[in-house]
């Protein structure tokens, strides 16, 4: 892997010019722009601090994004993860939130080891679609009480919502015309500007203008210490045995999250810039970030698909444009922290709030519920509840189960076709005509434990034809149960007296007709390809019967 990687650098900068290099300090300045607000606002989203966020979109932009599995991704705090480590932070601290972040950098190792990257193919579309529409309701309801100014408790968003009817609910006139403000300008934002000055930026800039010329009474960022090392962050202190195990879970799903994020973003940019994404070496990047990340005070990082795309089309050529932008947010903290402290956290919430909306994949929910797809439907609705309900882990865990069950019931129908011989069909293909007594079965559909009842009708379908053709050539794979009743079929079929030929039985299938004694039941000399080959074998059988009644 370190050779390959080698490789690629060489062959990325390749012929690098001033030219090329302007163009990564450009696209690098354009994603500092887009960066610093959201940054800011992960950070605090995450149950951290500002400074946090911060902290983490530098290390990330500069470890992950020079280990990349490609040239473009650009990785920091992102919504999605904020969504699990808000609940984390509240349950078990910001101890916990850094101590999860490391084992999820350790697991994300291992599962680059083990190329477990293209496990993220296996799951369904609306799954995805719908743990991502889960995140941005968890996002929304998460920054309720920064964007009206109220108080709640809870160790969840739902709970915290809950929580309102003991606590009371008092709202902060100036918190909530601060966060619709920042919505309000991010909304109107002509798209040709934003290319070049983010929304989420004027929006935080007006705000701050605001608060800092009247101090109006709302709940700020706070100060920003200017240093990459923050006062609260990982020690080796709390590694013990008992808090590693009470990490596991959560670490669980932050890592999926970190691999799944990752790598769909490098999926979506690769087609972009037309450059395939290395999944494994994307994994060892990740790892290794979010194993040293939580040593400077960083909450768990991940590619981040807006940030990235920003990059590609600003016209972004290498992997510097990651470090470029980490050097920006470096600027910014030590140039701009006493400014930013005085950013109302209403400001930020209203960021959050339209991020949530647009990170929602609108285009897809659309499509499936404008085309009624009752299963892709259903598969997102589940997902998306489960998501909002439970942790990442179970809701991708029963959003694929369900994808599966879903899967199996559609496809689980066994179809069984009788027909006649078609005289037509066999003209000229040195075939008698006499096959009147003869039918033909055509069997469509996987065989396994859900449809090897179906298998008995052809028991009755045998009672009164001298010869029965079946063929499977629609039939992909048969598991130990069909088998087991298939034989049970042929036994009974073979008292009643009728002569089975089978044609078109796929590899995988008649393997498992070998090793089952199938095989060897029904006759290896009874099966043919097509049913051609099995009517010209039925006729060699009447000429030597007719010889032999001779």
């Amino acid at each position: 892997m370190i050779k390959q990687y080698v490789q690629d650098l060489r062959l990325e900068f390749k012929d690098y010019d001033h030219k090329k290099l302007t163009n990564d300090i450009m696209a690098g300045l354009t994603v500092t722009a887009v960066a610093l607000p959201l940054a800011l606002a992960f950070g605090v989203s995450s149950g951290a601090d500002a400074a946090s966020g911060l902290i983490t979109a530098i290390i990330a932009g500069l470890l992950i994004g020079g280990l990349s599995g490609a040239s473009y991704q650009i990785s920091g705090p992102t919504g999605a993860m904020s969504a699990i480590l808000m609940s984390l932070a509240m349950k078990h601290g910001m101890e916990g939130v850094f101590l999860a972040g490391f084992i999820s950098g350790i697991i994300l190792l291992i599962a680059a080891a083990f190329r477990f990257g293209r496990l993220v193919s296996f799951i369904p579309a609306p799954v995805i679609t719908g743990f991502t529409s889960g995140i941005a309701v968890i996002i929304a309801l998460g920054q309720v009480d920064n964007f009206l100014g109220t108080t709640s408790q809870g160790e969840n968003a739902i709970e915290k919502i809950m929580s309102y009817a003991e606590l009371g609910f008092s709202t902060n006139l100036y918190a909530i015309l601060f966060g619709l403000l920042v919505v309000f300008v991010m909304v109107i934002w002509p798209k040709k500007w934003n290319a070049k000055f983010p929304s989420s930026l004027a929006g935080i800039i007006i705000a701050l203008a605001i608060n800092w010329i009247f101090e109006l009474p709302v709940d700020v960022v706070g100060e920003i210490p200017k240093t990459l090392f923050s006062e609260n962050r990982l020690t080796f202190g709390v590694m013990s045995v008992s808090n590693i195990i009470n990490m596991i879970n959560p670490a669980i799903s932050i890592a999926m999250l970190g691999m799944i994020e990752s790598l769909l973003c490098g999926a979506s940019a690769g087609k972009m810039k037309n450059e395939p994404l290395n999944a494994d070496r994307e994994l060892v990047a990740q790892g290794i970030g979010n194993v040293l990340i939580p040593f400077f005070g960083g909450v768990p990082a991940t590619a981040a698909i807006a940030r990235t795309s920003v990059a590609i089309k600003s016209g972004a050529q290498t992997r510097l444009v990651s470090v470029i932008h980490s050097v920006g947010l470096i600027a910014s903290m030590f140039l701009l922290g006493s400014v930013m402290s005085k950013i109302p956290l209403s400001a930020l919430a209203g960021v959050l709030m339209v991020t949530a909306w647009r990170m929602n994949e609108w285009h897809e929910i659309k499509y499936i519920f404008n085309k009624k797809f009752g299963t892709a439907i259903l598969e997102f609705t589940i997902t998306m509840a489960a998501t909002v309900m439970f942790d990442l882990t179970i809701a991708i865990l029963i959003g694929v189960f369900s994808g599966i069950m879903m899967f199996v019931m559609k496809n689980s129908d066994l179809k069984i076709d009788v027909s006649t011989v078609d005289l037509k069909r066999i003209k000229g293909h040195d075939v008698a005509e006499d096959f009147d007594n003869t039918k033909i079965v055509y069997l469509t559909g996987p065989l396994f434990f859900i449809t090897r009842e179906k298998l008995t009708q052809l028991v009755e379908h045998s009672v009164d034809a001298e010869n029965m053709i079946i063929s499977m050539r629609a039939v992909t794979s048969i598991d130990e149960s069909a088998v087991i009743e298939f034989k049970d079929v042929v036994n009974k079929i073979s008292k009643i007296g009728t002569k089975l030929i089978f044609c078109g039985v796929q590899c995988d299938v008649k393997e498992m007709f070998d090793r089952s004694g199938l095989t060897d039941l029904i006759g290896e000399d009874c099966f043919f390809w097509d049913a051609i080959g099995a009517l010209r074998f039925l006729n060699v059988i009447q000429t030597e019967n007719d010889e032999l009644a001779i």
